[in-house]
């Protein structure tokens, strides 16, 4: 934990990118059905958009059309396909200009194929299963809103719907079209295929890249529409959530923050539950410490097994700070490299230097950051006797029983020191503080472990506060474990009340594993040709 306070003076397929279709009723569709297909239409329309460009080749003016969808609520952010996105230098969408560009792939990608275009440019060389690319817009599209997500794996034979803007017979005029269609199974290129009914008798066509794939059921994107079988037959290929979720986590932390949490069962800042935890005067004067409660020490373990499992790994860390009830002085994220317990910090993504020294915002002259407390808070936890902790009544929280309980700490190896920086400029100057420890620790009906709070405080005055929120970190190949999700620190010091927000995305672990993976075909693809330089010569929407 630091305040830090600056001295002033001092596909075997097409991509759909370029098609008609007619009227809105599924083939044999029934009127109810029909009726529940417009309104499902109606519902996305404020968040699917048309994505039009228009180049002159000598006397001719072509459009090329994509599709796009809103990704953050004020839909600032649109989300497509790469080869939307490369093919031509969009200006605007809806009238709104576009003020930066993101790119998950291209033709530098280790994983890059050659692969055609539906529009008639240029074939383009980028890996299939990130065809994805967004959109920084200058301001929020009016009326329009983000969507929601699911990673969970699909069933064979899962009911979806496929929404996007094809090409119509007359150009540039396009309308937002649905095709119901059903899980088929994913493809030896890292996509997911479809099987779909011809809208109208009409089939998918080019305009519709950069749709979504949307779960029947929950209403949940789980793809983006990128290809269409080279067959000829009714499948439909789409880049999975899966690799959305990873290019925002890259390229943009703050997106995938908000759209792809790691879950946990309390909300953020949830307050403790009951005051500050103080033994009987009877515990106090005994000489021996009786023996704990059996649940007491398996808290003990499972937050001693917590803080183990999280020495080493690579995280990207966002920070928001700021001071009382104004708006935020700062945001930024980190890369957070953790080795043997030991955290350090380089500007994300493209920092080039390591620092052992706790991220503060530029130009902020007073500052705080919880530092590596999600650590060290549960291995005091575990390991120190010293910790007075008994169990109190439990909570139910969204449905969820949760056992609540509370500590006090020891004067020995006190978690609640913090560091005082005062910068100087050219030099910096840090002191140290130790403050009384209490707090809660929350956890499931199996103790693991869901939240822990921190309180410091001296002579009945609190200096600090920590909330941790902790969850499941689930990756193919890798069991689930525990990890830090998010870190509320607060300081109504002096320092007028300076807080400090955190979250942790884009896990990953030192420990390497080798995975044999089964080759097999895509789903309805024939085997693709390769040129003399290895590209991929099959045919794509």
């Amino acid at each position: 934990m630091q305040r830090r306070t600056v001295i002033a003076a001092l596909l075997a397929l097409w991509s759909l990118s370029g098609y008609s279709l007619g009227g809105q009723t599924l083939s044999g569709s029934s009127i109810s059905e029909l009726s529940a297909a417009d309104a499902r239409t109606q519902d996305f329309s404020a968040s699917v958009v048309p994505i039009t460009s228009f180049k002159l080749r000598g006397p001719v003016l072509e459009a090329h059309m994509g599709t796009g969808f809103c990704l953050d609520p004020e839909c600032r952010f649109i989300a497509t396909n790469y080869h939307v996105a490369a093919d031509e230098k969009h200006p605007k969408i809806k009238g709104t200009k576009i003020v930066q560009r993101y790119l998950a792939t291209g033709p530098n990608d280790e994983d890059a194929t050659l692969n055609d275009q539906a529009s008639g440019g240029p074939p383009l060389r980028y890996a299939l299963s990130r065809d994805l690319a967004v959109f920084e817009l200058a301001k929020p599209l009016p009326h329009h809103r983000g969507l929601r997500f699911s990673s969970d794996e699909l069933r064979v034979g899962q009911d979806v719907d496929i929404y996007a803007y094809p090409k119509k017979n007359i150009d540039p005029f396009r309308s937002l079209q649905v095709f119901h269609g059903t899980f088929r199974g994913p493809t030896t290129t890292g996509l997911l295929a479809f099987d779909y009914l011809p809208n109208g008798g009409n089939l998918i066509r080019p305009g519709a890249s950069g749709g979504i794939i949307v779960d029947s059921n929950t209403g949940k994107v789980v793809g983006i529409l990128n290809g269409l079988d080279s067959d000829g037959q009714t499948i439909a290929l789409a880049v999975p959530v899966e690799s959305l979720a990873g290019f925002l986590e890259k390229k943009l932390p703050f997106l995938a923050e908000l759209l792809f949490p790691i879950p946990t069962q309390v909300p953020d800042d949830q307050p403790d539950l009951y005051p500050k935890y103080n033994p009987s005067a009877e515990a106090s004067v005994l000489q021996r410490r009786p023996a704990e409660p059996n649940d007491v020490a398996e808290l003990r373990e499972r937050a001693q097994a917590l803080a183990e499992g999280m020495r080493n790994f690579i995280a990207v860390q966002t920070f928001v700070w700021g001071k009382g009830n104004h708006p935020p002085v700062g945001a930024d994220a980190y890369e957070v490299q953790v080795r043997d317990g030991a955290q350090m910090f380089r500007k994300y993504p493209d920092g080039k230097r390591w620092s052992w020294t706790s991220p503060r915002p530029e130009g902020a002259t007073s500052a705080i950051s919880p530092g590596d407390v999600w650590s060290t808070l549960p291995l005091y936890i575990g390991t120190h006797v010293g910790v007075n902790i008994h169990e109190a009544a439990g909570t139910e929280i969204d449905g969820q029983h949760l056992r609540v309980f509370q500590y006090l700490g020891s004067l020995e190896d006190n978690p609640c020191v913090v560091g005082d920086v005062h910068d100087f400029g050219l030099f910096s100057v840090e002191t140290h503080h130790s403050y009384t420890a209490y707090g809660e620790v929350w956890t499931d009906r199996d103790l693991n472990i869901v939240r822990m709070s921190l309180h410091c405080e001296k002579s009945g005055h609190q200096k600090w506060q920590d909330i941790m929120n902790f969850g499941w970190f689930t990756r193919p190949g890798i069991a689930p474990k525990r990890v830090p999700v998010s870190i509320s620190a607060w300081s109504p010091t002096a320092d007028k009340g300076l807080w400090c927000r955190s979250q942790f995305v884009n896990y990953h672990e030192f420990a390497s594993r080798a995975l044999l993976v089964y080759e097999q075909r895509p789903v309805g693809t024939p085997p693709a040709r390769q040129d003399a330089q290895g590209g991929n010569k099959a045919r794509r929407p």
